[in-house]
């Protein structure tokens, strides 16, 4: 959109993002789905993720709309459409798989574009709602300080988090279908900004997690791998 690309600007917020996470806690892995200018189908993210056994799985996007009066950011954990929109938002980021050879294979006939196949998708509760739901929230109010309109914590069907088995998030940045947001998102500093405001939530979503997981605990986790991707 006026010549703004998502892909530009979810890889440069995303290597911020891990690169901070690495200077506050060096003891963490920070894996990236993707880390130059490739395309990595949805499935193979979450393998991704799965394979490094991540405690966190977080997905960076920039939104678009049909309107160009639509602006702020929201942060989506997977769960059931409450709205129409929750289902616009899911089918444009899930019809990624249509760049994907033989995608009808391998999603198991899932068409992106079609409610019908959301149903099945949405039945599926993640065991780790409650933590996903945990860091989108921050998430939101960090971004709401970066001067953003705060448009909420949403549940939707995307592919990307429907496979990975941990606590996962998937962040919409803001829109650049907005001319003024548009405008903003394609500011390094901007962009700094946001991950700033991500990294921040990230640290109290550890902080959360360290003390449920303490010693004196039942639970356990590994506690040291993180992903990060687009």
């Amino acid at each position: 959109v006026n010549g703004i690309r998502e892909k530009d600007i979810v890889l440069y917020i995303a290597q911020n993002l891990g690169n901070k996470i690495k200077k506050d806690h060096p003891e963490i892995e920070v894996v990236y789905t993707r880390d130059t200018d490739v395309f990595i189908p949805l499935n193979d993210r979450a393998k991704i993720a799965n394979e490094k056994t991540a405690d966190l799985f977080i997905s960076i996007h920039a939104n678009s709309a049909g309107s160009s009066q639509a602006y702020g950011t929201e942060s989506y954990v997977l769960g059931l459409h409450r709205s129409k929109e929750n289902l616009d938002v899911a089918k444009r980021e899930n019809s990624a798989i249509l760049m994907e050879d033989d995608y009808h294979l391998k999603y198991e006939g899932f068409d992106p574009n079609s409610a019908e196949s959301y149903i099945a998708l949405t039945l599926q509760q993640s065991v780790f709602l409650d933590q996903s739901l945990s860091m989108a929230s921050k998430v939101q109010d960090e971004l709401l300080k970066e001067g953003s309109r705060n448009r909420g914590v949403k549940q939707a069907g995307f592919l990307v988090l429907y496979k990975t088995t941990m606590p996962s998030v998937l962040i919409e940045t803001g829109f650049i279908t907005n001319t003024k947001e548009g405008r903003f998102l394609n500011k390094e500093e901007n962009r700094s900004s946001i991950s700033n405001g991500i990294v921040t939530a990230f640290n109290q979503y550890k902080m959360e997690i360290d003390n449920l997981y303490a010693p004196n605990s039942s639970s356990t986790s590994n506690g040291k791998n993180g992903v990060v991707g687009k």
